[in-house]
């Protein structure tokens, strides 16, 4: 029996020129059975642009800035597909590749996972110097202080099944670009599947992302995220941090948002 697919597409103000042609290619790709973007802050000219979109794509738009991992987030737990799958609005990764991380859990992954540093991968469109080093560099630390030893772990393009999901919901908490990272590291604490697709990769100079400030913000994410997967695997240090600890997950954010409409 086939399984369902639901996309969700993370976008803060994007480019409409380049977000509705990626999303007509994502629903010609994937033969998705829903496609949400997820619109924080629009601009009532994008909102006016998504209007062309097809009938299988839901449109939620958001006055704040809720973080990418925030706009997922809230995303999974509106699809009910047995596959979830997220792609960056800026299309950097094309729909043919985003079709391959789906395939990935199709076969039977837990967890797919883009890489544009996989020694297969296609970059057709180099970053600069310095976001190349600093992305790197992160790569190097999150092999190290992760159990999930991939090549590429902030790639936007990954899939999930509705059960593995089910496992790591209520674990995640970064709003921002250090979700990817923190999804990643709380699968393996679960010891999920994980399959790296190496993708073809074109980077987008305005995207939204700084290198420098993100860098350092999904510094210290990867720190929580090690800290987190250690905790589900039980090690009393982290248990002891966590129990002193009093955040809300995503999930609990997005509940009492509903609960406040």
């Amino acid at each position: 029996m086939s399984q369902s697919v639901g996309v969700v597409v993370p976008a803060y103000r994007p480019n409409p020129d380049r977000l509705v042609p990626y999303v007509h290619a994502l629903v010609e790709e994937l033969d998705p059975e829903v496609v949400r973007v997820e619109l924080d802050a629009p601009r009532s000219t994008t909102l006016d642009a998504l209007d062309s979109l097809p009938s299988v794509v839901t449109v939620n738009p958001v006055d704040a800035r809720r973080g990418k991992g925030a706009a997922i987030t809230a995303g999974f737990e509106a699809l009910d597909t047995d596959i979830l799958a997220f792609a960056d609005a800026d299309g950097s990764t094309p729909a043919e590749s985003m079709a391959q991380v789906v395939d990935a859990v199709h076969d039977g992954a837990d967890l797919a996972v883009g890489s544009r540093r996989h020694p297969d991968a296609t970059v057709a469109s180099h970053q600069t110097v310095a976001r190349r080093y600093l992305g790197d560099g992160f790569a190097w630390l999150a092999r190290h202080l992760t159990e999930v030893p991939l090549y590429d772990y902030q790639c936007g393009a990954k899939a999930i099944t509705a059960d593995a999901w089910g496992d790591v919901r209520t674990h995640l908490y970064e709003p921002g670009f250090a979700w990817d990272i923190e999804l990643i590291a709380v699968s393996g604490a679960f010891d999920h599947r994980i399959a790296e697709v190496p993708v073809v990769w074109e980077d987008q100079p305005n995207s939204t992302v700084s290198p420098i400030d993100t860098t350092l913000k999904m510094g210290r994410g990867l720190l929580r995220s090690r800290h987190r997967a250690r905790t589900i695997r039980q090690d009393r240090l982290h248990e002891f941090i966590a129990a002193r600890n009093d955040e809300r997950t995503l999930v609990e954010d997005a509940s009492c948002e509903v609960m406040d409409d």
